[in-house]
C-alpha cells in the first residue's frame, strides 16, 4: 500500500505562481522591446551621423567661403582707406604750410597798430583820455594777436593731426597685412577635400591658441581701425577747412577793424569841435550870469545895511524905554511890538547873510569852473590812418591845446 510523501520545502500559493509567470512573460517582452528599440536607434544614428558629417563638411566649406568673402571685403575697404589716408596726409601738410606763411604776414599790421598807440601818447593834460579811438586801436591789437594765436593753434593742431594720421595709417597697414595672410590660409583650407594627400590627424586640433580672439572682437578691431582712420580723416578735413576759414577771416577782421578805427577818429574830431562850441557858449552865458549875480550881491549888501539900521533903531528904542520911572516901566503893547520887531530883524539879517554867503560862494565856484573850462577847450587836430592792410600809416591825433 502506497504512502504519501511530503516534500519538506515551502509551498507557494496559486496566486503567487500566477504572478511569477506574469512577471517572467512581461520581462521577456520588455527585453525584446528594448533590443528592438536599440536596433532602431542604431539605424537612425547611422543615418543621422552620416548626414550630419556630410552637412557639417558642407556647412564648414560654406563658412570658409563666406569667411573669405568677409575678409576680402574688409581688405578692399582697408585698401581704399589707406589710399584716402595718404591723400589726406599730403593735403593737410600743404594747408599747414599755408597757415605758417599767413602767420608770418600778420606781423606788419600789428607793428603799425602799436605805432599808432605810441604816437597818441603825445596828447597833453586832460585830453589824455581813454576815448573810443584808443579803444579801437587796442581792439585792433587784440584782433591781430588773437588771429595770430588762432593761426598758431591751427598749426599746432595740424602738426598733431599729421602725427595721428600717420599712427592710424600704421594700424591700417598692419591690419591689411594680417588680412592678406588670413586670405592665403583660408583659401588653402577651402581647397582641401577627403582625397587631398596632405590631410592627417593632428594632436589636439581643437585647442584654442594663445592670443585668440572672438569673432566679435575681430570684427570690432577691424571696424575700429577703419572707423578710426576715417574719423581721423574727417577731423583732418574739418581742420583743413577751419584753417582755410581762419586765413580768410583774418583779412576781413582786420579790414573791418581798420574801418571802425577810422570811424572812431572822425567821430572823435566831430565831438571835439562840438564840445569847443558848447564850451564857448557856456562861457558866454556864465559870464552873463556872474555879472547878474554880482548885481544881486550888491542889492543884498544894501538890504543888509538897511536892516542893520532898522535893528539899531529898535535896540535904541528898547534901551530908552528901560528908563521909564516906577510903575510906568510896564510891558505894554509898544514893548511887545519892539521886541517882536527885533526878533524879526535878527532873523531877516541872518537869512540875508546866509544868502549873501551862498551868492559869493557861487561866484567863486563859477570863476574857478570858468578857468578850468577855458583851459580844457580842445583844438583837436590829427589825421586818419592807413589805406589798407600791408601799407598802413598813422599820423596820430593831437587833442591838447
Amino acid at each position: 500500500m502506497a504512502t504519501l510523501s511530503v516534500k519538506p520545502s515551502p509551498r507557494f500559493r496559486l496566486p503567487d505562481w500566477q504572478t511569477n509567470s506574469y512577471l517572467l512573460s512581461t520581462n521577456a517582452e520588455r527585453q525584446r522591446d528594448a533590443s528592438h528599440q536599440i536596433r532602431q536607434e542604431a539605424r537612425v544614428l547611422r543615418n543621422e551621423t552620416n548626414n550630419q558629417t556630410i552637412w557639417d563638411e558642407h556647412d564648414n566649406r560654406t563658412r570658409l567661403a563666406e569667411r573669405i568673402d568677409t575678409v576680402s571685403r574688409w581688405k578692399e575697404m582697408l585698401d581704399k582707406c589707406l589710399t584716402d589716408l595718404d591723400a589726406e596726409i599730403d593735403a593737410l601738410a600743404q594747408m599747414k604750410e599755408s597757415a605758417e606763411q599767413n602767420l608770418q604776414a600778420k606781423n606788419l599790421p600789428l607793428d603799425v597798430a602799436i605805432e599808432c598807440l605810441t604816437l597818441r601818447e603825445s596828447r597833453r593834460d586832460i585830453d589824455v583820455v581813454k576815448d573810443p579811438v584808443e579803444e579801437e586801436l587796442h581792439k585792433e591789437v587784440e584782433v591781430i594777436e588773437a588771429t595770430k594765436k588762432a593761426l598758431q593753434q591751427k598749426i599746432s593742431q595740424a602738426f598733431e593731426k599729421l602725427f595721428l594720421l600717420q599712427e592710424a595709417r600704421q594700424r591700417l597697414n598692419s591690419d591689411h597685412r594680417g588680412k592678406m595672410e588670413t586670405l592665403d590660409i583660408d583659401r588653402g583650407c577651402l581647397s582641401l577635400n577627403l582625397t587631398s594627400p596632405n590631410i592627417s590627424l593632428k594632436i589636439n586640433p581643437t585647442r584654442v591658441p594663445n592670443g585668440s580672439t572672438s569673432l566679435q572682437q575681430w570684427d570690432d578691431l577691424s571696424r575700429f581701425n577703419k572707423d578710426h582712420g576715417e574719423a581721423e580723416m574727417k577731423k583732418a578735413i574739418e581742420l583743413r577747412e577751419a584753417i582755410a576759414l581762419t586765413i580768410a577771416e583774418t583779412n576781413n577782421e582786420l579790414e573791418a577793424q581798420r574801418v571802425a578805427t577810422e570811424f572812431a577818429f572822425r567821430k572823435r574830431l566831430r565831438e571835439m569841435e562840438k564840445l569847443y562850441s558848447e564850451l564857448k557858449w557856456q562861457e558866454k552865458n556864465t559870464l552873463e550870469e556872474i555879472a547878474e549875480l554880482h548885481e544881486d550881491i550888491r542889492h543884498l549888501e544894501e538890504d543888509l545895511r538897511r536892516k542893520l539900521q532898522n535893528l539899531k533903531l529898535c535896540h535904541t528904542r528898547l534901551e530908552a524905554r528901560t528908563y521909564r520911572p516906577n510903575v510906568e516901566l510896564c510891558r505894554d503893547q509898544a514893548q511887545y511890538g519892539l521886541t517882536d520887531e527885533v526878533h524879526q530883524l535878527e532873523a531877516t539879517i541872518a537869512a540875508l547873510k546866509q544868502k549873501l554867503a551862498q551868492a559869493q560862494s557861487t561866484v567863486l565856484h563859477g570863476r574857478h569852473s570858468h578857468g578850468q573850462g577855458a583851459g580844457a577847450v580842445p583844438a583837436g587836430q590829427g589825421g586818419l590812418r592807413r589805406g589798407g592792410h600791408g601799407s598802413q600809416v598813422c599820423s596820430g591825433v593831437q587833442e591838447g591845446p
